[in-house]
């Protein structure tokens, strides 16, 4: 049995089917820690959530976009953040509940004809029941957004899991000097981690859409969400998987 790490999906289905088919991921036996954002992007999100239904060893943690769509299920109440890639959402579940079409640009964010009650029951149940982070027997850190550092792992707001960057950018910063920083303190952490999986951010911020490390922790993030590519990687060999670029899976 095999585990294995995906970043930021973004409604991706043709690219999340390209990496399980390369990394020969085997449903029946191996785990798959998917680090959120599943939603929010291309107009494959209800797809991309059956696909990953089919997994019995997933375990899925909550982003940010993901808790958007969370917040409209809960309350019919369309985010105002939820403008960031949300168009893609609701068409996708109209388009399977055939109201394809019925959504159009209103101030900050949209008016669309579909309700919580039209996302099925399995994908609401779903989204409200993706963790915070998950943290394994070789005290790995799998995480959305990052953590502050500077306080206990354990107990932080559930928002600074999904939103925190100061976690990336601290490592970048550090480990862009730390050719001279001999004898100097090491990275500062309060509670320490093995290594650190976090998604978020995309690498195309630094023109790359490969995975990136700084310090311990690994960057998934590789930009399917825009012209990037999905990455899903082995967590015992660091051997990764990529997809197509999702700019020529999908031409908008």
């Amino acid at each position: 049995m095999r585990t294995f790490v995906m970043g930021d999906i973004h409604g991706a289905h043709k690219a999340l089917q390209q990496c399980l088919e390369r990394s020969a991921f085997d449903r029946k036996k191996d785990t798959l820690i998917q680090l959120g954002d599943i939603a929010d992007g291309f107009e494959d999100v209800y797809d991309c959530v059956e696909e990953l239904l089919k997994i019995p060893n997933l375990i899925a943690i909550k982003g940010n976009h993901d808790e958007w769509l969370n917040t409209f299920i809960r309350t019919a109440w369309h985010p105002k953040g939820w403008m960031f890639g949300a168009a893609a959402t609701a068409l996708s579940y109209l388009r399977v509940i055939g109201k394809e079409g019925k959504l159009r640009p209103s101030g900050n964010g949209y008016k669309t004809a579909l309700n919580p009650e039209d996302i099925p029951e399995s994908h609401q149940q779903f989204f409200r029941h993706q963790e915070l982070y998950f943290v394994d027997d070789l005290n790995n850190c799998y995480v959305h957004g990052g953590f502050n550092r500077h306080l206990d792992f354990k107990g932080q707001r559930p928002k600074i899991y999904y939103w925190d960057r100061e976690l990336w950018s601290a490592a970048l910063l550090y480990h862009a000097f730390e050719r001279y920083q001999r004898g100097s303190e090491k990275f500062e952490m309060i509670t320490s981690f093995n290594e650190i999986f976090i998604g978020h951010t995309s690498t195309i911020n630094w023109k790359t859409d490969k995975p990136m490390k700084a310090v311990n922790i690994y960057n998934l993030d590789t930009g399917s969400g825009h012209s990037g590519r999905l990455t899903i990687v082995e967590v015992s060999s660091k051997q990764f998987w990529q997809s197509d670029p999702v700019s020529e899976l999908y031409k908008r």
